[in-house]
């Protein structure tokens, strides 16, 4: 069963306290969702330009695409995790606030403080709406980044695809002590898209009617195509979750069977989901994970533990591609890591590591195999990040012998040597977003990789609200600022000020990317260090997503 829509208090588990708190903390840096509501307030109103149609007269989607976001995870992870919401029926003022326990100051935001300084103690100003002195920020991982305004201005300067990802994760659920729902992932999921059409429905009714606001989910690329056509946002729908149907545990020791696989993809194709992750963060029945290195992975492994029953298993890679490295793995942990591998059949595992590269010993297992060809059945894309090397590899041999171009890697969470064979497939690559200088250098490298046969469109994954830090201020801007006003690069006719809510402005070269609304700066910028070439890709970065997508539901 999901969650209630009317949320009860859900008592805390019994774990320690120390535990909490040394799993949630990794767990948070790592882990990276009706017509009576009320009218937008004059502070936060949008500005009253016209947005680009987003099509040429032959037909060509034109407009950039975020390929990985989360406007609904306030709901996952049990539901009080994030301060603030994407939207609230009672307006800007109850949706943009913090949270009750940060209070007084800020004190007892541990979370915040953590993720942000790597202290557990400090303060932050708890006001939020109108002053929004310290929050939202490019850092802060536990304040509302998607409060729908914000990314209203990205669509108005140009973006026309974003593909939202229904995200939870049941042990950073449980270990965090405060929580409103029950720790179900499927339930969190069915949750988040139930909040997201209530988005639509909400911009709906603030824009005339029904089908008349610029916020749409679309099922499939033609609805796509003609809400693009309309001048308005194609919203897709993603999942990306560790135990998605409940396939915890391992390949010998699965919690789930391919019929509950299959039940679960017809379900979530029916929610209006089209693109999936298989494992995320945690192995599980159906694939091992790609690493997270250090401290924190360190602290993810013990999640491991409560997921698959089993810590990271790596042998040292043999090949070019790797997984990321894990800790121990000096002299002394390479030294007893080899016998202590052949405790692995018995189901025994010890957190000694030999000496890097490393890689996953767990690759996508026959139920794992079994899912990503009902994804294929039904037309659905396939994410490959967070896979292990290993997982990826077969992963991509069954979309290979399948000749099936359904597939991305979103942001950046797969092995560079698989590029090639991304882009043979006619799949895309959406690195995550970065300092415009970054950004561009990745550009440069993945254009160099693309398959002629394809159109070539770029794109980002911005992972806002993901857990994750959005692009800073880029080093060393004061030479060549971003210079406000300024018009958007893929629309003429669109001007922007700095981005502005309440009584609060915004400075990209100041701030970086602190919420949605400073996507287009960020744009800019990338177009003061990539010039003409890197705007063009990313204005056919929607097209050529949905041509990925046309492709994978002609072939099913």
């Amino acid at each position: 069963m999901g969650p209630a829509s009317t949320p009860e208090e859900v008592p805390m588990s019994r774990r320690t306290v120390l535990f909490t708190m040394v799993a949630v903390l990794g767990l948070l840096i790592a882990l990276v969702a009706n017509t009576a509501w009320a009218l937008p307030r004059p502070a936060e109103a949008a500005a009253p330009h016209a947005p680009l149609t987003g099509t040429t007269p032959s037909g060509e989607v034109r407009g950039y695409l975020d390929a990985h976001s989360h406007l609904m995870s306030y709901e996952g992870f049990g539901g009080r995790i994030f301060c603030g919401k994407t939207f609230d029926p009672a307006g800007i003022e109850a949706a943009l606030r913090d949270c009750r326990d940060h209070e007084p100051y800020g004190i007892p935001a541990w979370l915040e403080n953590f993720t942000r300084t790597g202290s557990p103690l400090g303060t932050h100003d708890t006001v939020g709406w109108p002053t929004f002195r310290d929050w939202p920020a490019h850092d802060s991982l536990t304040h509302q980044q998607t409060y729908y305004r914000w990314v209203e201005r990205s669509w108005r300067a140009g973006q026309r695809v974003l593909v939202n990802h229904l995200v939870s994760n049941r042990i950073l659920c449980e270990v965090y002590p405060l929580k409103k729902y029950a720790c179900d992932e499927m339930g969190a999921i069915r949750l988040q898209a139930q909040r997201i059409r209530e988005l639509e429905a909400h911009i709906d009714a603030e824009s005339g009617g029904p089908g008349k606001g610029w916020f749409r989910v679309v099922r499939g690329p033609a609805e796509a195509r003609d809400v693009i056509a309309r001048g308005k946002l194609a919203v897709v729908l993603g999942i990306e979750t560790s135990e998605p149907f409940g396939c915890s545990g391992s390949a010998d020791r699965p919690r789930c069977t391919r019929e509950q696989i299959d039940r679960g993809l017809d379900e979530v194709q029916a929610l209006g989901v089209s693109s999936m992750f298989v494992c995320h963060k945690f192995d599980n029945a159906l694939c091992g994970v790609r690493f997270d290195s250090g401290t924190f992975g360190g602290i993810l492994n013990l999640g491991n533990v409560l997921s698959s029953g089993r810590f990271w298993q790596a042998d040292t890679c043999t090949g070019a591609a790797h997984d990321n490295t894990i800790e121990p793995s000096g002299d002394l942990a390479a030294l007893l890591a080899g016998p202590l591998r052949a405790l692995r059949p018995l189901g025994v595992t010890v957190p000694l590591y030999p000496k890097p590269p490393h890689c996953n010993v767990n690759g996508l297992t026959d139920l794992g195999a079994h899912m990503v060809r009902g994804m294929i059945e039904r037309g659905m894309i396939v994410e490959i990040d967070h896979m292990s090397v290993k997982a990826a590899d077969r992963t991509l041999g069954i979309l290979e012998e399948a000749g099936y171009s359904g597939v991305i890697s979103g942001h950046s969470w797969t092995d560079e040597t698989y590029v090639h064979r991304i882009y043979r497939l006619g799949g895309m690559i959406t690195p995550y977003a970065a300092t415009a200088d970054r950004f561009a250098a990745q550009w440069r490298r993945d254009r160099a990789a693309r398959d002629g046969r394809y159109v070539f469109g770029y794109g980002y994954g911005l992972d806002a609200n993901g857990m994750g830090v959005l692009p800073g201020p880029r080093p060393g801007n004061a030479a060549d600022p971003v210079r406000y006003p300024f018009t958007s690069p893929f629309a003429p006719d669109v001007t922007l000020e700095r981005a502005h809510t309440g009584t609060r402005a915004w400075d990209v070269n100041i701030e970086g990317v602190a919420h949605y609304g400073l996507v287009p700066d960020w744009m800019k910028d990338i177009h003061n260090i990539g010039g003409d070439e890197i705007i063009d890709d990313l204005a056919r970065g929607a097209e050529a997503y949905l041509q990925m997508w046309e492709r994978a539901t002609s072939h099913s």
